[in-house]
């Protein structure tokens, strides 16, 4: 796969930045709030300062989920955020950036592949500029010096191990696709990573495919100390299976796939008949 064009040197937006952040929903300014919300939002602001500084900057509320995650960030502790593709569990390791610049720390955003590093550097630079955003990847080495930068696992991996000057006054690494530690020939650098990172820094670990997330949690947290596990099952962006058969394309389901579904539930789903019956003959 060839990485995206990423230009170095673009000047960061100044519009606000992309909120097309599925499963958020839209503020409704003309929405009035009762004296007991306005109080327990005033409550929350106070408890929880730079996360509502975070929040303002978006023109739509944070999910329940993506707040909590968010809130045991902001009280020190790791995090592992479960939820399904297109919840916007983004949102947490984006907050952990927010932290990060607000506190004068780094942050490390780490991905399995180039071209997701490419992306997430490309996101970011627009939201806070080319000089506090660098990119490492194999073959591609940008401000590595920067507060954040986005990297692939192995240039972490291969940091902690070399014991680069790079990790100094690091407080945050954002593991995305964590699930990929249960990779038979990848898994062991997230493991590594894992192990190998500072007590103090803090982890965000995010996936959507990890599916014993408590189990994988208590391992977090003897390894890591204090860790969080925010885990969030309704899924806002729906997802659609099809086999293709010959020239044609049949629904893998016969009823709405488990995946199109916002919420879990509703029994066990029965495959296509007339997948069954091509199976067959």
């Amino acid at each position: 796969m060839a990485d995206p064009s990423i230009d170095p040197e673009t000047t960061p937006s100044s519009e606000s930045p992309n909120v097309d952040t599925p499963g958020a929903e839209a503020l409704d300014p003309a929405e009035a709030l009762s004296p007991a919300q306005a109080y327990a939002r005033f409550r929350h602001r106070q408890s929880s300062p730079l996360l509502a500084a975070f929040a303002d900057a978006y023109p739509f509320a944070l999910d329940d989920y993506q707040r909590e995650a968010c809130g045991q960030l902001e009280a020190g502790s790791g995090v592992l955020v479960a939820a399904p593709t297109g919840a916007g569990k983004t949102i947490v390791g984006e907050f952990a950036v927010f932290l990060a610049l607000r506190t004068g720390r780094k942050c490390f955003y780490t991905t399995p592949i180039k071209a997701l590093s490419n992306q997430k550097y490309a996101d970011l630079v627009r939201r806070h500029g080319t000089s506090n955003v660098g990119l490492l990847t194999g073959d591609t080495s940008v401000n590595s010096e920067a507060p954040i930068v986005v990297m692939t696992t192995e240039v972490l991996r291969n940091m902690i191990y070399a014991r680069s000057a790079t990790l100094t006054n690091l407080g945050y690494v954002v593991l995305d696709e964590v699930h990929y530690l249960a990779d038979r020939f990848r898994g062991a650098v997230w493991e590594e990573v894992i192990i190998g990172l500072a007590d103090a820094i803090q982890l965000v670990a995010l996936s959507a495919t990890v599916s014993n997330a408590e189990e994988f949690g208590e391992w977090l947290s003897e390894v890591r100390g204090e860790m969080a596990v925010v885990v969030s099952e309704r899924r806002p962006v729906p997802l659609y299976q099809h086999v293709l058969v010959r020239h044609r394309l049949y629904d893998l389901f016969a009823e709405l796939a488990p995946t199109a579904r916002e919420l879990p539930g509703g029994g066990k789903p029965d495959v296509n008949p007339m997948l069954i019956k091509i199976a067959h003959e």
